[in-house]
Protein backbone atom coordinates (compact mmCIF):
# COMPACT_ATOMS: atom_id res chain seq x y z
CA UNK A 1 0.00 0.00 0.00
CA UNK A 2 1.43 3.30 -1.14
CA UNK A 3 2.32 5.66 1.87
CA UNK A 4 0.46 8.30 1.48
CA UNK A 5 -2.96 6.53 0.87
CA UNK A 6 -2.19 4.77 4.12
CA UNK A 7 -1.73 7.93 5.78
CA UNK A 8 -4.80 9.50 4.56
CA UNK A 9 -6.84 6.10 5.68
CA UNK A 10 -4.95 6.13 9.51
CA UNK A 11 -6.23 10.63 9.63
CA UNK A 12 -9.86 9.89 7.90
CA UNK A 13 -10.72 6.95 10.38
CA UNK A 14 -9.12 9.34 13.28
CA UNK A 15 -11.50 12.32 12.47
CA UNK A 16 -14.60 10.19 11.31
CA UNK A 17 -14.32 8.89 15.24
CA UNK A 18 -14.36 12.63 16.10
CA UNK A 19 -17.13 13.01 13.83
CA UNK A 20 -19.21 10.15 15.12
CA UNK A 21 -18.47 11.01 19.21
CA UNK A 22 -20.69 14.25 18.76
CA UNK A 23 -23.85 11.91 18.87
CA UNK A 24 -23.11 10.34 21.60
CA UNK A 25 -24.62 11.44 24.59
CA UNK A 26 -24.43 15.22 23.66
CA UNK A 27 -27.37 15.06 21.69
CA UNK A 28 -29.55 14.43 25.24
CA UNK A 29 -27.63 17.11 26.94
CA UNK A 30 -28.32 19.50 24.22
CA UNK A 31 -32.03 18.57 23.66
CA UNK A 32 -32.29 18.74 27.35
CA UNK A 33 -31.20 22.66 27.38
CA UNK A 34 -33.44 23.40 24.65
CA UNK A 35 -36.55 22.59 27.07
CA UNK A 36 -37.18 19.10 25.14
CA UNK A 37 -38.97 16.09 27.56
CA UNK A 38 -37.41 13.04 28.41
CA UNK A 39 -39.96 11.17 26.31
CA UNK A 40 -39.40 13.28 23.34
CA UNK A 41 -35.49 13.04 23.87
CA UNK A 42 -36.18 8.96 24.43
CA UNK A 43 -38.17 8.65 20.73
CA UNK A 44 -35.51 10.36 18.63
CA UNK A 45 -32.90 8.53 20.42
CA UNK A 46 -34.97 5.38 19.63
CA UNK A 47 -35.29 6.71 16.27
CA UNK A 48 -31.88 6.72 15.40
CA UNK A 49 -31.04 3.68 17.36
CA UNK A 50 -33.49 1.49 14.72
CA UNK A 51 -32.69 3.33 11.63
CA UNK A 52 -28.77 2.29 13.00
CA UNK A 53 -29.92 -1.40 13.89
CA UNK A 54 -31.58 -2.13 10.82
CA UNK A 55 -30.11 -0.41 8.13
CA UNK A 56 -26.72 -2.67 8.59
CA UNK A 57 -27.91 -5.46 5.88
CA UNK A 58 -29.29 -2.36 3.13
CA UNK A 59 -26.40 -0.71 4.08
CA UNK A 60 -23.93 -3.47 3.64
CA UNK A 61 -25.49 -4.30 0.56
CA UNK A 62 -26.06 -0.54 -1.47
CA UNK A 63 -21.97 -0.68 -0.79
CA UNK A 64 -21.72 -3.71 -2.40
CA UNK A 65 -23.33 -2.72 -5.50
CA UNK A 66 -21.37 0.60 -5.75
CA UNK A 67 -17.84 0.69 -7.43
CA UNK A 68 -16.11 2.94 -5.04
CA UNK A 69 -15.96 2.78 -1.64
CA UNK A 70 -13.94 6.10 -0.92
CA UNK A 71 -16.83 7.92 -2.74
CA UNK A 72 -19.71 6.06 -0.66
CA UNK A 73 -17.22 7.10 2.46
CA UNK A 74 -17.52 10.78 1.07
CA UNK A 75 -21.27 10.71 0.99
CA UNK A 76 -21.52 9.16 4.12
CA UNK A 77 -19.34 12.16 6.03
CA UNK A 78 -21.16 15.08 4.03
CA UNK A 79 -24.33 13.72 5.28
CA UNK A 80 -23.26 13.50 8.88
CA UNK A 81 -22.24 16.97 9.06
CA UNK A 82 -25.20 17.98 7.35
CA UNK A 83 -26.95 16.58 10.11
CA UNK A 84 -24.41 18.10 12.81
CA UNK A 85 -25.53 21.54 11.24
CA UNK A 86 -29.30 20.83 11.31
CA UNK A 87 -28.87 19.47 14.48
CA UNK A 88 -27.30 22.89 15.90
CA UNK A 89 -29.23 25.59 13.64
CA UNK A 90 -33.36 23.64 13.52
CA UNK A 91 -33.51 22.16 16.78
CA UNK A 92 -37.06 21.22 16.20
CA UNK A 93 -38.88 18.46 16.17
CA UNK A 94 -38.93 18.09 12.09
CA UNK A 95 -35.03 19.24 12.27
CA UNK A 96 -33.99 17.21 14.87
CA UNK A 97 -36.13 14.18 13.15
CA UNK A 98 -34.42 14.47 9.46
CA UNK A 99 -31.15 15.05 11.68
CA UNK A 100 -31.00 11.61 13.37
CA UNK A 101 -32.25 10.15 10.54
CA UNK A 102 -29.47 11.32 7.84
CA UNK A 103 -26.80 10.54 10.31
CA UNK A 104 -28.24 7.00 11.18
CA UNK A 105 -28.68 6.00 7.65
CA UNK A 106 -25.42 7.73 6.80
CA UNK A 107 -23.37 5.98 9.72
CA UNK A 108 -24.55 2.31 7.90
CA UNK A 109 -22.76 2.70 5.21
CA UNK A 110 -19.84 4.81 6.52
CA UNK A 111 -18.08 1.97 8.73
CA UNK A 112 -18.51 -0.99 6.25
CA UNK A 113 -17.05 1.98 3.39
CA UNK A 114 -14.13 2.32 5.88
CA UNK A 115 -13.79 -1.51 6.00
CA UNK A 116 -14.50 -1.89 2.78
CA UNK A 117 -11.29 1.05 1.52
CA UNK A 118 -8.87 -1.14 4.00
CA UNK A 119 -9.58 -4.29 1.83
CA UNK A 120 -9.22 -2.84 -1.34
CA UNK A 121 -5.69 -0.63 0.01
CA UNK A 122 -3.85 -3.64 1.27
CA UNK A 123 -2.92 -7.24 0.19
CA UNK A 124 -4.71 -9.84 1.95
CA UNK A 125 -2.14 -10.94 4.02
CA UNK A 126 -1.82 -7.25 5.89
CA UNK A 127 -5.38 -6.69 6.65
CA UNK A 128 -4.74 -7.96 10.07
CA UNK A 129 -2.38 -4.94 10.48
CA UNK A 130 -4.71 -2.45 8.77
CA UNK A 131 -7.71 -3.21 10.74
CA UNK A 132 -5.65 -3.21 13.85
CA UNK A 133 -4.07 0.67 12.84
CA UNK A 134 -7.91 1.36 11.80
CA UNK A 135 -8.83 0.23 15.41
CA UNK A 136 -6.16 2.32 17.12
CA UNK A 137 -6.72 5.71 15.63
CA UNK A 138 -9.89 4.97 16.03
CA UNK A 139 -9.85 4.61 19.81
CA UNK A 140 -7.40 7.62 20.16
CA UNK A 141 -9.93 9.48 18.44
CA UNK A 142 -13.07 8.66 20.20
CA UNK A 143 -11.33 9.83 23.17
CA UNK A 144 -9.62 12.90 22.23
CA UNK A 145 -13.09 13.84 20.88
CA UNK A 146 -14.92 13.27 24.26
CA UNK A 147 -12.74 15.41 26.18
CA UNK A 148 -12.59 17.98 23.59
CA UNK A 149 -16.67 17.96 22.99
CA UNK A 150 -16.99 17.93 26.34
CA UNK A 151 -14.80 21.11 26.94
CA UNK A 152 -16.31 23.41 24.19
CA UNK A 153 -19.88 22.14 25.80
CA UNK A 154 -18.75 23.40 29.45
CA UNK A 155 -16.67 26.51 28.41
CA UNK A 156 -18.87 27.61 25.11
CA UNK A 157 -22.52 26.03 25.06
CA UNK A 158 -24.00 22.76 23.85
CA UNK A 159 -25.04 24.09 20.32
CA UNK A 160 -21.90 25.02 19.97
CA UNK A 161 -20.36 20.58 20.15
CA UNK A 162 -22.12 20.35 16.69
CA UNK A 163 -20.94 23.15 15.03
CA UNK A 164 -17.30 21.38 16.05
CA UNK A 165 -18.76 18.12 14.83
CA UNK A 166 -19.71 19.10 11.39
CA UNK A 167 -16.33 21.10 10.68
CA UNK A 168 -14.41 18.14 11.95
CA UNK A 169 -15.70 17.01 8.60
CA UNK A 170 -13.57 19.00 6.57
CA UNK A 171 -9.97 17.34 7.84
CA UNK A 172 -12.01 13.92 7.49
CA UNK A 173 -13.00 14.46 3.65
CA UNK A 174 -9.12 16.30 3.34
CA UNK A 175 -7.92 12.35 4.75
CA UNK A 176 -10.00 10.60 2.58
CA UNK A 177 -8.98 12.29 -0.53
CA UNK A 178 -5.34 11.80 0.11
CA UNK A 179 -6.34 7.94 -0.36
CA UNK A 180 -5.62 7.98 -4.38
CA UNK A 181 -8.70 6.31 -6.22
CA UNK A 182 -5.62 4.09 -8.71
CA UNK A 183 -4.73 2.71 -5.14
CA UNK A 184 -7.90 0.92 -4.33
CA UNK A 185 -8.90 -2.74 -5.07
CA UNK A 186 -12.13 -2.49 -5.87
CA UNK A 187 -12.86 -5.80 -6.73
CA UNK A 188 -11.07 -6.76 -3.15
CA UNK A 189 -12.89 -3.98 -1.64
CA UNK A 190 -16.11 -6.16 -2.37
CA UNK A 191 -14.46 -9.49 -1.56
CA UNK A 192 -14.87 -10.90 -4.94
CA UNK A 193 -17.05 -9.94 -7.78
CA UNK A 194 -20.13 -9.41 -6.22
CA UNK A 195 -23.32 -11.09 -7.91
CA UNK A 196 -25.97 -8.57 -8.25
CA UNK A 197 -29.07 -9.03 -5.09
CA UNK A 198 -32.19 -8.39 -6.88
CA UNK A 199 -34.69 -8.18 -3.39
CA UNK A 200 -33.41 -7.53 0.51
CA UNK A 201 -34.60 -11.65 0.77
CA UNK A 202 -31.94 -12.49 -1.75
CA UNK A 203 -29.01 -11.08 0.79
CA UNK A 204 -30.37 -12.91 3.62
CA UNK A 205 -30.62 -16.07 1.65
CA UNK A 206 -26.65 -15.51 1.43
CA UNK A 207 -26.02 -15.13 5.12
CA UNK A 208 -27.86 -17.49 5.78
CA UNK A 209 -26.97 -20.55 3.44
CA UNK A 210 -23.10 -20.04 4.87
CA UNK A 211 -22.67 -21.97 8.25
CA UNK A 212 -20.19 -20.17 9.16
CA UNK A 213 -21.86 -16.58 8.50
CA UNK A 214 -24.46 -17.60 10.82
CA UNK A 215 -22.30 -19.13 13.28
CA UNK A 216 -19.95 -15.93 13.50
CA UNK A 217 -22.76 -13.42 13.70
CA UNK A 218 -24.29 -15.80 16.87
CA UNK A 219 -21.54 -15.51 18.37
CA UNK A 220 -20.67 -11.82 18.27
CA UNK A 221 -24.65 -11.55 19.26
CA UNK A 222 -23.79 -13.40 22.53
CA UNK A 223 -20.79 -11.02 23.11
CA UNK A 224 -22.85 -7.68 22.99
CA UNK A 225 -25.56 -9.20 24.84
CA UNK A 226 -23.32 -10.04 27.37
CA UNK A 227 -20.80 -7.00 27.34
CA UNK A 228 -23.09 -3.85 26.38
CA UNK A 229 -24.90 -3.90 30.14
CA UNK A 230 -21.68 -4.05 32.17
CA UNK A 231 -20.74 -0.20 32.10
CA UNK A 232 -24.60 0.95 32.91
CA UNK A 233 -24.31 -1.62 36.13
CA UNK A 234 -20.98 -0.62 36.82
CA UNK A 235 -22.10 3.26 36.59
CA UNK A 236 -25.39 2.52 38.41
CA UNK A 237 -23.40 1.04 41.35
CA UNK A 238 -21.15 3.73 41.55
CA UNK A 239 -23.81 6.26 41.74
CA UNK A 240 -25.55 4.35 45.08
CA UNK A 241 -22.40 4.56 46.75
CA UNK A 242 -21.45 8.50 46.30
CA UNK A 243 -23.04 10.30 43.80
CA UNK A 244 -20.30 12.89 44.22
CA UNK A 245 -17.61 10.72 42.86
CA UNK A 246 -19.72 8.70 40.48
CA UNK A 247 -18.76 10.59 37.44
CA UNK A 248 -15.30 10.92 36.80
CA UNK A 249 -15.49 6.56 38.10
CA UNK A 250 -17.39 5.86 35.24
CA UNK A 251 -15.01 8.58 33.27
CA UNK A 252 -12.50 6.56 33.81
CA UNK A 253 -13.95 2.98 33.47
CA UNK A 254 -14.67 4.48 29.91
CA UNK A 255 -11.42 6.28 29.02
CA UNK A 256 -9.01 2.96 30.52
CA UNK A 257 -10.87 0.04 28.04
CA UNK A 258 -10.08 2.83 25.03
CA UNK A 259 -6.43 3.26 26.53
CA UNK A 260 -5.56 -0.59 26.14
CA UNK A 261 -7.38 -0.43 22.57
CA UNK A 262 -4.88 2.02 20.85
CA UNK A 263 -2.33 0.42 22.63
CA UNK A 264 -3.13 -3.39 21.79
CA UNK A 265 -5.24 -3.31 18.63
CA UNK A 266 -2.04 -2.93 16.24
CA UNK A 267 -0.03 -5.69 17.90
CA UNK A 268 -3.38 -7.97 17.87
CA UNK A 269 -3.85 -7.07 14.03
CA UNK A 270 0.09 -8.85 14.01
CA UNK A 271 -1.15 -11.63 15.96
CA UNK A 272 -4.09 -12.37 13.09
CA UNK A 273 -1.38 -13.65 10.68
CA UNK A 274 1.09 -15.59 13.16
CA UNK A 275 -1.49 -17.13 15.52
CA UNK A 276 -4.35 -17.00 13.56
CA UNK A 277 -8.11 -15.95 13.92
CA UNK A 278 -9.28 -18.37 16.54
CA UNK A 279 -7.46 -18.43 18.97
CA UNK A 280 -7.64 -14.38 19.47
CA UNK A 281 -11.52 -14.72 19.36
CA UNK A 282 -10.85 -17.12 22.19
CA UNK A 283 -9.23 -14.70 24.01
CA UNK A 284 -11.60 -11.94 23.62
CA UNK A 285 -14.31 -13.59 24.87
CA UNK A 286 -12.53 -15.00 27.67
CA UNK A 287 -11.12 -11.87 28.53
CA UNK A 288 -15.05 -11.26 28.83
CA UNK A 289 -15.78 -13.39 30.78
CA UNK A 290 -13.25 -12.72 33.13
CA UNK A 291 -14.53 -8.74 32.99
CA UNK A 292 -17.86 -9.50 34.35
CA UNK A 293 -16.82 -12.32 36.99
CA UNK A 294 -14.28 -10.14 38.57
CA UNK A 295 -16.03 -6.79 38.55
CA UNK A 296 -19.19 -8.95 39.78
CA UNK A 297 -16.83 -9.79 42.92
CA UNK A 298 -15.35 -6.86 43.64
CA UNK A 299 -16.74 -3.41 46.01
CA UNK A 300 -13.98 -1.13 45.83
CA UNK A 301 -14.73 1.34 43.48
CA UNK A 302 -11.02 1.60 42.55
CA UNK A 303 -10.40 -1.70 41.46
CA UNK A 304 -13.94 -2.20 39.50
CA UNK A 305 -12.19 0.68 37.59
CA UNK A 306 -9.04 -1.36 37.23
CA UNK A 307 -10.51 -4.47 35.91
CA UNK A 308 -12.02 -2.60 32.86
CA UNK A 309 -8.41 -3.63 31.41
CA UNK A 310 -10.44 -6.71 29.99
CA UNK A 311 -12.76 -4.80 28.72
CA UNK A 312 -9.93 -3.03 26.81
CA UNK A 313 -8.13 -6.62 25.95
CA UNK A 314 -12.15 -7.99 24.53
CA UNK A 315 -12.75 -4.67 22.69
CA UNK A 316 -9.33 -4.61 20.58
CA UNK A 317 -9.57 -8.11 19.77
CA UNK A 318 -13.54 -7.83 18.49
CA UNK A 319 -12.60 -4.36 16.96
CA UNK A 320 -10.32 -6.31 14.66
CA UNK A 321 -11.19 -9.53 14.58
CA UNK A 322 -14.97 -8.91 13.20
CA UNK A 323 -13.62 -7.44 9.53
CA UNK A 324 -10.65 -9.91 9.71
CA UNK A 325 -12.80 -12.49 9.98
CA UNK A 326 -16.03 -11.20 7.61
CA UNK A 327 -12.88 -10.79 4.73
CA UNK A 328 -11.71 -14.36 5.62
CA UNK A 329 -14.98 -15.98 4.96
CA UNK A 330 -16.07 -13.65 2.13
CA UNK A 331 -13.28 -14.12 -0.12
CA UNK A 332 -13.68 -14.37 -3.38
CA UNK A 333 -18.02 -14.46 -2.71
CA UNK A 334 -18.61 -10.53 -3.36
CA UNK A 335 -20.32 -9.26 -0.68
CA UNK A 336 -18.07 -8.72 1.63
CA UNK A 337 -19.82 -5.60 3.00
CA UNK A 338 -23.29 -7.07 3.36
CA UNK A 339 -22.16 -9.45 5.49
CA UNK A 340 -20.80 -6.56 7.57
CA UNK A 341 -23.91 -5.10 7.46
CA UNK A 342 -25.07 -8.39 8.68
CA UNK A 343 -22.90 -9.57 11.33
CA UNK A 344 -23.12 -5.34 12.96
CA UNK A 345 -27.14 -5.91 12.65
CA UNK A 346 -26.15 -8.72 15.17
CA UNK A 347 -24.12 -6.50 17.45
CA UNK A 348 -27.15 -4.52 17.49
CA UNK A 349 -29.94 -6.65 18.62
CA UNK A 350 -27.53 -8.11 21.45
CA UNK A 351 -26.60 -4.67 22.74
CA UNK A 352 -30.07 -3.63 22.41
CA UNK A 353 -31.40 -6.94 24.58
CA UNK A 354 -28.77 -6.80 27.37
CA UNK A 355 -29.36 -3.31 28.70
CA UNK A 356 -33.01 -4.12 29.65
CA UNK A 357 -32.80 -7.71 30.46
CA UNK A 358 -29.90 -6.68 33.02
CA UNK A 359 -32.00 -3.77 33.98
CA UNK A 360 -34.77 -6.01 34.95
CA UNK A 361 -32.62 -8.63 36.31
CA UNK A 362 -31.24 -6.05 38.59
CA UNK A 363 -34.70 -4.50 39.87
CA UNK A 364 -36.16 -8.26 40.05
CA UNK A 365 -33.45 -9.61 42.24
CA UNK A 366 -29.77 -8.32 42.25
CA UNK A 367 -26.99 -6.68 40.14
CA UNK A 368 -25.20 -9.30 41.13
CA UNK A 369 -27.36 -11.56 39.36
CA UNK A 370 -27.18 -9.56 36.44
CA UNK A 371 -23.50 -9.50 36.54
CA UNK A 372 -24.03 -13.80 36.87
CA UNK A 373 -26.79 -13.68 33.96
CA UNK A 374 -24.44 -11.43 31.62
CA UNK A 375 -21.18 -13.81 32.82
CA UNK A 376 -23.24 -17.28 31.40
CA UNK A 377 -23.94 -15.81 28.32
CA UNK A 378 -20.48 -14.46 27.97
CA UNK A 379 -19.51 -18.35 28.60
CA UNK A 380 -21.89 -19.30 26.56
CA UNK A 381 -20.36 -17.31 23.66
CA UNK A 382 -16.78 -18.57 24.57
CA UNK A 383 -18.03 -22.35 24.42
CA UNK A 384 -19.48 -21.39 20.80
CA UNK A 385 -16.45 -20.21 19.66
CA UNK A 386 -14.27 -23.45 21.40
CA UNK A 387 -17.07 -25.62 19.70
CA UNK A 388 -18.47 -24.11 16.23
CA UNK A 389 -16.54 -21.51 15.07
CA UNK A 390 -13.44 -22.99 12.74
CA UNK A 391 -9.96 -21.15 12.17
CA UNK A 392 -10.63 -19.20 9.16
CA UNK A 393 -7.01 -17.62 8.38
CA UNK A 394 -6.32 -18.65 4.85
CA UNK A 395 -3.05 -20.34 3.18
CA UNK A 396 -1.11 -17.36 1.92
CA UNK A 397 -1.96 -15.45 5.14
CA UNK A 398 0.64 -16.89 7.29
CA UNK A 399 3.90 -15.72 8.44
Amino acid sequence: MPQRSGRGLDWFVFFVADVQTGFGPFIAVYLTSQKWTQVDIGFILTVGGLISLFGQIPGGALLDRMQSPRRAAAIAVSLICLSALILALWPTYPGVLLSRILQAGASCVLGPAIAALSLGLVPRHRIGDRFGRNAAFASVGTGLAAAVMGFVGYYVSNQAVFFVTALLGVPALLALFQIKREHIDVTRSHGGVAAKLSSFADAIKIATSHRIIFIFAGCVFLFHLANAAVLPLIASGFTLRSSSIATPLTAAAMVIPQFIVALTSPVVGRLTSSIGRRPLLLTGFGALVIRIMLTAQITDPAMIVAVQIFDGIAAAVLGVLVPVTVADITRNMGHFNLVQGIVACAMGIGAAISTTMAGYLADRFSTYTAFLALDVIALVGLLAIWVGMPETRPDDDQS
